[in-house]
């Protein structure tokens, strides 16, 4: 077994354990059993399936920022706090598929439409998220920052709820470009994904290591001292936007070898940079193939060839390579700013280097 697989069956035993405590609180109550069943059909369907790679991000921002190998307890409480991001990711995902009316998930029927399921996945998808404050208040309770944690799950839900939002009513059924802006589609990948992706998951492990708003100085500069939440902040919501990009990009210029699936933001009339940069550099008559054939189905039908071929000619290949130098180039500087203390429990650069090598000229 691989060092990667080994640390993911160790993080998913904790999922069991968390599921069956969930079920116990259940029992306490004397709920019926087919209820406790079907909750735990739902937690299992929809919570542990996917790449983990939000949840399992708490665990190692924690040993990196204690600079050791984490206790027993400390690793069960940070896999506990992972698992709360993915519960996270589960309720966000089981609600948005409703929403979209989506077919597939993670390779399987979306829950919803499962036999029976139908639209009882809206409170299963609000039972997911309610389990969060359960596992917190369980976990965490008497720790000085058991406040902090419940206020970050709520304020990243808000900010998600929002970038859905504005995604919604930016892309409907109804194709209509000029709603589209790179502005629009920042604003939509910052409030929808890279809050609870990525700044999330450095939060909570900051909090469990006891790093506090306490204002510390730059490493690199003569900038006044400044909250470390604000300063990993200012790096984890532009890798985040920068992870979209290149996700939005790879849907259109990567293989279904590559990615592990077909590209469908065309067709989906999704609100994406490959689009929104297309529009700033279309020429009229570009521009008239990209209003009449953009958000056309089927897939690999006419109107997507030719919404591809105009990419092409615009070169966004290449203005995404630009694109991906630039900002890298940017996140560098910043993660270098970042103070080294040189001791347990304080910020550190090699937090953000870890999720910025994970993503630099990925093709999958």
């Amino acid at each position: 077994m691989t060092d990667k697989a080994a640390r993911r069956q160790r993080f998913e035993q904790v999922y069991h354990r968390i599921a069956d405590e969930l079920l116990d609180e259940l029992r306490k109550e004397n709920i019926p059993d087919d209820a406790i069943q079907w909750y735990r059909k739902s937690l299992d369907y929809n919570v542990p399936g996917g790449k983990l790679n939000r949840g399992m991000a708490v665990v190692d921002t924690v040993e990196i920022l204690k600079r050791r190998p984490l206790t027993e307890d400390e690793y069960l409480k940070s896999a506990v706090l992972g698992w709360c991001v993915e519960l996270l990711q589960s309720y966000f995902l089981v609600s948005d598929d409703i929403m979209d009316t989506s077919i597939t998930r993670r390779g399987q029927p979306c829950w919803y439409r499962n036999p029976g399921i139908g639209m009882i996945a809206i409170n299963d998808s609000f039972m997911i998220s309610s389990a969060i404050y359960r596992l917190i208040k369980s976990y965490f309770k008497k720790e000085a920052y058991y406040i902090d944690l419940v206020e970050l799950f709520q304020e990243t839900t808000w900010q998600t709820e929002i970038g859905q939002l504005i995604d919604l009513i930016t892309a409907p059924e109804e194709v209509n470009l000029d709603k589209f802006s790179l502005k629009k589609h920042s604003f939509i990948v910052i409030w929808k994904t890279a809050y609870y992706s990525f700044y999330l998951p450095v939060a909570c492990a900051m909090y469990m290591c006891g790093i506090t708003h306490t204002p510390i100085p730059f490493a690199n500069s003569s900038l006044p001292p400044k909250d470390p939440y604000e300063i990993a902040k200012s790096i984890l919501i532009p890798l985040g936007e920068y992870f979209q990009i290149q996700d939005d990009f790879l849907d259109f210029a990567g293989t279904p070898e590559q990615i592990g699936k077909i590209g469908t933001d065309i067709i989906d009339n999704k609100c994406s940079w490959c689009i929104n940069t297309a529009l700033l550099h279309a020429s009229p008559d570009q521009r008239k193939i990209l209003d009449e054939h953009y958000g056309k189905k089927p897939s690999g039908g006419d109107s997507e060839l030719k919404i591809k071929a105009v990419f092409e000619e615009l070169e966004i290949r290449e203005k995404y390579a630009a694109y991906e130098e630039k900002v890298v180039g940017l996140l560098r500087e910043r993660i270098a700013d970042v103070p080294e203390l040189g001791r347990e429990n304080t910020l550190r650069g090699e937090v953000f280097e870890s999720f910025l090598s994970k993503i630099y000229r990925r093709s999958k």
